[in-house]
């Protein structure tokens, strides 16, 4: 029986897109992916249907970095409801109680954020897409069923206000991967005591990337209509998610040797941590690691011949 060809064009790069409120992380893959007709895609974190903002969509031998750039900090602006809490924590819940509003100044309020910067520990919440012996927590919580979440550990790196009103605070958030912005909302309201929830939240920054490479589907729809590769042009290279790892050059027999699956010896490499590897004609064969031996191995390589 013959092979079936893949479908789709091979497409290697990473897209910025502006996701749009109201559509879902995966609808919005599937539409970019659609548009370029790329054969594989996939995105680095999603994004709640409320949120907008920055949603790096990774197309072919890019899907192999998504990992790295779900590790990465996150920049956000939120805009917090005060007096109300709901299910989700955010908008699209249901009003679980409301309660008066106090009046508080910006030291009562700085008083309330000092305590959530640095590390702290974080309860998920219910509404997320974590898993409880097999199932997602989301769908507990619609069944209306509750279980014990271990806290995670986070960095919240600085939380900083942007505007004050009676009941509304609008703030940016430069946090570590696993924060959830909607608790963090919450424990706000809680300290102001009067609960709170997300009416306004986007994602500003990934890793590297910040808003102002942003591209809307709007955009892109139009380009589109050119042909799928009228887009190409807006892929950004796989090692521009790595741009703060050191990067160096291979001889021909050590790329040889790295690509084969085996560690390499390479001559002025710093001493630990992971590197982005090139051959010596430049072109990015993938990231290694240092060994305790000072030897770099290979962990995960790509195949950058057609583009990329």
């Amino acid at each position: 029986m013959a092979r079936r060809r893949p479908q789709g064009r091979s497409v290697n790069g990473i897209l910025l897109l502006d996701k749009p409120v109201g559509m879902t992380s995966n609808a919005a893959l599937q539409e970019l992916k659609r548009l370029m007709r790329a054969r594989k895609a996939g995105h680095t974190g999603s994004l709640d249907p409320l949120a907008s903002g920055l949603l790096p969509i990774c197309l072919g031998e890019a899907t192999k970095v998504s990992a790295y750039l779900l590790d990465a900090d996150k920049h956000y602006w939120v805009r917090i409801r005060l007096g109300v809490t709901t299910t989700t924590g955010d908008a699209d819940g249901e009003v679980l109680e409301t309660r008066p509003v106090k009046p508080f100044d910006a030291a009562r309020l700085e008083a309330v954020l000092t305590g959530m910067r640095g590390e702290i520990d974080q309860v998920p919440p219910m509404y997320s897409a974590l898993r409880h012996k097999g199932r997602r927590l989301y769908q507990l919580a619609r069944e209306g069923i509750e279980v014990e979440r271990a806290p995670r550990r986070i960095t919240i790196h600085a939380l900083d206000v942007q505007s004050l009103a009676e009941d509304e605070i609008e703030l940016t958030v430069h946090c570590s991967k696993g924060t959830y912005v909607r608790t963090l909302a919450e424990e706000i309201g809680a300290g102001l005591g009067c609960g709170a929830h997300v009416i306004g939240l986007r994602r500003t920054g990934v890793g590297p990337y910040l808003e102002s490479e942003l591209l809307t589907l709007d955009a892109l729809r139009a380009e589109a209509e050119a042909g799928p590769e009228a887009l190409d042009h807006h892929l950004l290279p796989i090692v521009s998610a790595l741009a703060h790892w050191p990067q160096v050059r291979l001889s021909s027999d050590a790329a040889y040797y790295l690509r084969q699956g085996q560690a390499v010896v390479v001559p002025r490499a710093p001493t630990s941590g992971w590197l982005c590897l090139f051959a010596d004609d430049g072109v990015f064969i993938g990231v290694g690691q240092v060994q305790d031996d000072g030897r770099v191995a290979p962990r995960r390589l790509f195949n950058l011949r057609e583009n990329g």
